[in-house]
Order: C-alpha cells, then sequence, then structure tokens
C-alpha cells in the first residue's frame, strides 16, 4: 500500500515536497491555508495573520539559475534576480508541469499534529486542519508530515523604553507593503538585515527623511558581479569551497571583506560590524551606499527609548522627532500546531538531525521540517534536497542512523555555529549552501560523483568542480536522475545572458565572455590573494 502523505503549506518548499513524494507513488495531501500556492512570493496588499508575504518591490536576492528547482530550469527570458511576479509565476509553471495544484487543499488550516494512537508501532501522526470555509474540523492520520511553512510568518516584535507613549505609527516589515503610505514623513526603519535595506532604499525616494537604526552593523554584499553576471553564480563553486575549507572561514572572510570595502568603505560609512563577513547572514543591496552617500538615509545606533513625537538613539540624548517606525527585526521561529518539545531542547536550542528530522522522537525519519534553514545561498534547492531524503527514508530504500550518532551530529554543528557566529536565534539555523548541499546529496545518493565524472565525462566534471554549484548537479545521479541535468548544466551561461537580449547591438560585436571563461580568470587571482592573506594573517 502507498504511504500516505500530509505537506503543510505549499510555498517553495511546500510544492517540491508535494512532487518529491509523487515521484515515490505516495498519495499525499497538501493543506494550504490561503487560496493560492507560492507562499510568501504571492504579493497580497492586505497583510494576514499566520501567513508570510512579500513587499510589492521585493526582489529575490539570489540568482534564478542558483534558486531553481534542479529539473525545472526557469525560463530563459526570465530576469536572473526575479521580482516577487516572476518567482510566483516559476512556482505556477512547476505546479502545472507536474500537475501538483490537484493535491492541494486550500484554504485549510492546519491547528494541530499530534502522534497517532498507534505511533509508538507505526510513527504514524494525527492532523487536524480546519476548513476556513465552513469553520469544520478535518482530522485524518498520515504515515508521515513534511512541516512546509517556513520561519517568515511571526513577527519578532522588540520592546523599547518610552514605546507605548509614542504617538506615531510603528509596524513591522511583515506588515509594509509598499512606501506611499509613509510618503513625506521622518521614518526610522530598525534593522539592517535584507528587508530593513531594501525597506530604507525605497523610502527613502518618498519619505522626507529616513533613518536606519543599527545594532551590531553588517557586511553588504551585491547581487551584480564581475562583467555584470549574478553574484552569487560566481561565488558559490566547488573550487571555492574547498579552498574556503583550508584556509578556513578567518581567511575568507578578509577576502570578502576586501572586496566588500572596495565597493564603499564599510567603516567610514559606519556601518563595519565588529565580527567577520562569515560571522553572520549576509545583507544584499546594490543600493544602500548611493542612498547614503546622498544623505537620504542616515545611519544611526539603535534606539534607546521612545518619546511621544520621537525616538531618542543610543550613544545621545537628542530626541529626533519622527512619524512613524518601521521594524525590520526578523521572525520567530514558529510551529504552533507541533509540540515545542519536538525541535527544541530544554535550553531553546533547535534540535534538528541535519536540519530536517527531530532526533529524539522513536520514528524520526516520518516527521520532517522543511525550509528551517537561512543558508548563505538560495533557499529553494536545500528545501527541495530535504524532501527528496524525506521520500527515500518512507521509501524504505534509506535510513537514519542511531539516537546516539543523530544526536552526536546536533551536538556537533551546534558548537561548530557557537564557535563561529554570534549569538541569535536567526544564527541557530544558518548554513553554508555548499556544505549543506552536498551533506544531504550524500544521504541518498544525490551527491556527483566527481571521482567518477573526471573519467567518464572531463567537460562536465570541468562545468561542475569550476562552474556555479547548480542545484541540477544533484540530478546527474542518484535516485530520479534527470537526463536533463547535463544540458542545464552546459547551458546555464546562455539562459543568464537570455534576458539580457533585449536590444540589438549596432557595430559592435556580441561575443561575449562566459561564466567560465570569466571564472579560468578569476580563480589564479582568488588564488594569490589567498596566499596572500593567509601569510598577513598566519
Amino acid at each position: 500500500m502507498a504511504k500516505n502523505i500530509c505537506v503543510i503549506g505549499s510555498g517553495a518548499s511546500g510544492l517540491t515536497a508535494i512532487k518529491t513524494c509523487l515521484e515515490e507513488g505516495f498519495d499525499v495531501t497538501c493543506y494550504e491555508q490561503s487560496n493560492f500556492i507560492g507562499g510568501l512570493w504571492k504579493y497580497r496588499d492586505q497583510d494576514e495573520d499566520g501567513l508570510a508575504s512579500v513587499a510589492r518591490t521585493t526582489i529575490i536576492n539570489s540568482s534564478k539559475e542558483m534558486s531553481a528547482y534542479s529539473d525545472f530550469p526557469p525560463p530563459p527570458e526570465f530576469a536572473n534576480y526575479m521580482h516577487n511576479t516572476a518567482m510566483h509565476a516559476y512556482f505556477e509553471l512547476y505546479a502545472d508541469h507536474f500537475k501538483l495544484k490537484p493535491h492541494v487543499q486550500f484554504r485549510h488550516k492546519v491547528i494541530q499534529v499530534t502522534k497517532a494512537d498507534d505511533f509508538e508501532k507505526t510513527g504514524r501522526w494525527k492532523v487536524t486542519a480546519l476548513d476556513l470555509d465552513t469553520n469544520n474540523e478535518v482530522i485524518s492520520t498520515f504515515d508521515g508530515v513534511m512541516v512546509c511553512t517556513g520561519h517568515h510568518v511571526k513577527p519578532l516584535i522588540p520592546k523599547f523604553k518610552g514605546q507605548e507613549k509614542f504617538k506615531g505609527k510603528i509596524v513591522h516589515t511583515h506588515s509594509y507593503k509598499k512606501p506611499q503610505p509613509f510618503e513625506n514623513e521622518r521614518v526610522v526603519v530598525v534593522g539592517i538585515g535584507n528587508s530593513g535595506g531594501d525597506a530604507a532604499v525605497e523610502l527613502s525616494m518618498f519619505a522626507k527623511k529616513v533613518y536606519l537604526a543599527i545594532r551590531r552593523g553588517s557586511w553588504i554584499l551585491w547581487r551584480v558581479g564581475t562583467q555584470g553576471q549574478p553574484m552569487d553564480s560566481e561565488l558559490i563553486r566547488r573550487f571555492y569551497a574547498q579552498v574556503v575549507n583550508i584556509v578556513g572561514f578567518r581567511v575568507a572572510s578578509k577576502i570578502l571583506q576586501f572586496f566588500a570595502n572596495l565597493r564603499f568603505d564599510h567603516k567610514a560609512y559606519r556601518i563595519q560590524p565588529s565580527h567577520d563577513a562569515f560571522c553572520q547572514h549576509p545583507t544584499v543591496n546594490d543600493t544602500l551606499a548611493n542612498r547614503v552617500i546622498s544623505g537620504t538615509v542616515v545611519l544611526k545606533n539603535n534606539i534607546k527609548e521612545f518619546t511621544e513625537t520621537g525616538v531618542i538613539f543610543e550613544e545621545t540624548e537628542d530626541e529626533i522627532e519622527i512619524d512613524s517606525v518601521i521594524l525590520a527585526t526578523g521572525y520567530e521561529i514558529s510551529f504552533p500546531f507541533l509540540d515545542k518539545s519536538l525541535l527544541w531542547s530544554s535550553n531553546e536550542k533547535i534540535e534538528l538531525y541535519k536540519t530536517v528530522f527531530p532526533p529524539k522522537t522513536s520514528h524520526p525519519h516520518t516527521l520532517a521540517i522543511i525550509g528551517l534553514i537561512q543558508p548563505f545561498g538560495p533557499l529553494v534547492p536545500i528545501s527541495e534536497m530535504q524532501c527528496r531524503w524525506f521520500t527515500q527514508l518512507m521509501s524504505g530504500k534509506r535510513k537514519l542512523p542511531s539516537l546516539k550518532v543523530m544526536m552526536e551530529d546536533v551536538m556537533k554543528k551546534r558548537a561548530e555555529h557557537d564557535s563561529r557566529f554570534y549569538s541569535s536565534p536567526r544564527h541557530q539555523i544558518q548554513v553554508d549552501f555548499d556544505r549543506i548541499m552536498d551533506e544531504l546529496g550524500e544521504q541518498f545518493g544525490a551527491k556527483p560523483n566527481l571521482t567518477k565524472l573526471f573519467f567518464s565525462d572531463p567537460v562536465l566534471w570541468y562545468h561542475v568542480y569550476f562552474g556555479p554549484l547548480l542545484p541540477y548537479h544533484y540530478r546527474i545521479n542518484g535516485p530520479h536522475a534527470w537526463s536533463g541535468a547535463r544540458k542545464a548544466i552546459m547551458t546555464v551561461d546562455e539562459r543568464i545572458q537570455a534576458p539580457l537580449q533585449t536590444r540589438k547591438l549596432i557595430n559592435v560585436s556580441t561575443k561575449s565572455n562566459d561564466n567560465l571563461g570569466m571564472a579560468s580568470f578569476i580563480i589564479p587571482i582568488f588564488a594569490i590573494l589567498i596566499c596572500l592573506i593567509k601569510f598577513w594573517f598566519p
């Protein structure tokens, strides 16, 4: 009899969860609280409690080829950094191509997931969902559950001294949709993460004045790299990853900081943090420095306290009159339908084996937490790898190790995190894209065999080793290998260039360097820099 799987949420992770279950012949039911697929990438004017959503102008921070599903490249004409409408269109294409929508029950909110009466014997789960149209509860039992609701649902709202007496508006970026309501206002944006940087830049074109309040500072990275190519496809490569493993994150951070400071001096702009670049999640913003040097965004320390009509920033006693405050302060990790003890340790640390499975349950492979990660790189391919691993376990083709082995891995990873990142709830889920993709791929045989590839297809090996670390690498071999993987890898530069070909050049050669040709120029320079910096920072 086919396994019966429940998927919670039909966003980027939920869609690939459905698809991977269908690949294994499972019966799958997806409960979706809204009436659409795509999760937070479906823009809506109105904020809705319990649902994540982007702002009207949000553009993804990872490029389309790096962010793709492993057997479904985005259309060539789609922009390299997709606007939220294009991102949602991609999900619609994916859902239609693999016929996923018939498995989604829209307007069903999951309110409880508990162990079934026979859990100790079978590992099954009882799922209670509320039909939002009829207000009736639907109770079903499933062989496995995939939680795909993400971690951008419950806003983290800090408390400041005197906040209750402030007469202006205070909103979280979860509710921020567009800048027009703040036109001609004096606005403080609190937080220098991606949403805070985006909000400050956008508001600076409408507001009278924008202050960006920062606690720790941040290293600012950029989307557009050498020769105008996507930056992430330049940086995230197997060769570079192996070099970083050799020299360590401290040296790698110095290199990244060197290039970041070439764009603008972080210390002179008073945005430089005390920690290194690879010790926090980076902020991606191509425009912030321009707005700061133009005086339309003013950087300040964090808010010390509110007054009735304004704020006082730390390190000063001066009150600045403010009309509105936007809190770009992140989100709480919350799964209200699950028993907290399943995911959290007694000291409030997340305990998931290789970012997916709660190790201390009797049948840990039957409950998968998908997408509870914050990668240095794209999220979608990692979620897909997690789903593929889950289905291999549920089909009995793979097995998890013992509790002892899983907990040793959890504790080892926690120690590595604590030694590398500054203490912050969000850094509990921080991962390196290259490492987690290979680690997940190893669990079910999808990691590309470079040695075998070197002898069987040296041209492809070159692209896999020196080129961008693409999701398609993980369909070369392993379960449900894709016959189109090689072509997708070899033609990636064509798809990167395609959306740029919007105008015919006159009397100018149209020949351009491809991504790998550019890499062959960058790699020796990168190696020389590493040698020099390794000498400077032994």
